[in-house]
């Protein structure tokens, strides 16, 4: 199968913590990263989730933040940093690929949120993804 989803990250299953409707998942991904998923506790049923699980984190790009340093006081579970390795600017619109350690990610972001951060190739930044927006899929 292939999926649009431009970020796909390897990893594996750490924690599942159940609720009644909803799931928390940790992962460890294959660049050494934690990151946390939240999905629906049917899902981590049909997939059978338990550490050790080999899964893909799936993000959309649309669904990435950027920030120039670690943010703390905040609710996103999920920063991971990197450097800028590309950059495409539209007249609203940017498209920016991060090298992470074990992979890459892409984030969909405005213009002007490039021009107030100050990026370019090469500028440390660090991804911020909620947890509610990590899908997992298994092999």
């Amino acid at each position: 199968m292939t999926l649009s989803i431009r970020n796909q990250l390897p990893g594996t299953v750490t924690e599942v913590h159940h609720g009644e409707a909803m799931a928390t998942v940790g992962l460890r991904l294959e660049g050494g990263q934690s990151l946390m998923a939240a999905i629906t506790e049917e899902s981590a049923e049909d997939l059978a989730l338990a550490p050790g699980s080999a899964v893909r984190a799936l993000v959309k790009s649309t669904e990435v933040s950027l920030a120039t340093q670690r943010v703390q006081g905040l609710s996103i579970r999920n920063q991971i940093p990197g450097a800028v390795t590309g950059l495409t600017t539209g007249a609203v619109m940017a498209s920016v690929r991060i090298s992470v350690d074990g992979g890459e990610l892409t984030a969909a972001i405005t213009k002007d949120a490039v021009e107030d951060l100050g990026l370019f190739v090469g500028s440390d930044v660090v991804a911020l993804i909620k947890a509610t927006e990590v899908s997992l899929a298994t092999a």
